[in-house]
Order: C-alpha cells, then sequence, then structure tokens
C-alpha cells in the first residue's frame, strides 16, 4: 500500500514527526522575555508613596519621608495632643519628589499623643 500512495505515506510520516503546534515554543521549565511580561496581572496597582519614619520626644515630633518613585507625594504631619486642652495640628502638605528626602516637623504645647503621616497623590 505505500508503494501505491508513496506521497501520502511521506505526509503522513511528516505529520508524525512534526509538531506543528510546538515549533518555536519555549519547551517545559524555560521562559522567554514576553512570557515573563505576560505572566503579570491586569490591573496590578502601581506603587506610589513615601516611606515615612516619625520620632518624637517631649512635646516635639520630627517625620522623615522618602520617595522612591516616579510619581510625586504629598506628605502631611498630623499630631494629635495628649492633653485635652493642646490644640492638635495637622501640618502643610510638602511635596516629596522622585527619589527626594523630606523633612516635616511640629509640636505640642505638652505630651504629644500620635503622629502619623498621610500621602496625597
Amino acid at each position: 500500500m505505500l508503494a501505491v500512495f508513496p506521497a501520502a505515506a511521506a505526509v503522513a510520516l511528516t505529520l508524525i514527526v512534526v509538531d506543528p503546534y510546538g515549533a518555536g515554543h519555549p519547551s517545559d521549565g524555560e521562559e522567554t522575555h514576553t512570557a515573563r511580561r505576560a505572566r503579570v496581572p491586569h490591573g496590578q496597582p502601581t506603587r506610589f508613596g513615601a516611606d515615612c519614619r516619625t520620632r518624637t520626644q517631649g512635646s516635639q515630633a520630627v517625620a522623615y519621608c522618602h520617595n522612591p518613585y516616579p510619581e510625586p507625594d504629598r506628605v502631611r504631619l498630623h499630631i494629635e495632643c495628649a492633653r485635652w486642652w493642646d490644640i492638635d495640628s495637622d501640618g502643610p502638605p510638602v511635596e516629596a519628589g522622585p527619589a527626594m528626602t523630606v523633612r516635616l516637623t511640629g509640636r505640642c504645647w505638652k505630651e504629644i499623643g500620635s503622629v502619623w503621616v498621610s500621602h496625597q497623590p
């Protein structure tokens, strides 16, 4: 039968030997740069916000904020005073540009209850 249909036998043998879907694709365990980029989830949140460290000493508060991201971050120091009659304060917003460190300061008349920094794009 192979003698009768030599062309059909050659086509069948070619289809068995050559995998048309495997040609040009990485084998198991290998990744191409395109494959790695394709695995990033769609809609992944953009990283944003300066990293801030706060320190209090008596009635004084200091915060250092460093922004490692390319987008600017507006940071504000908020101070809640420990005494009920002492006025809490919210500092003015300060822009921390890319690769920039800013210093924020504030105070109460007496002891500080809590300190935090807010971020705004």
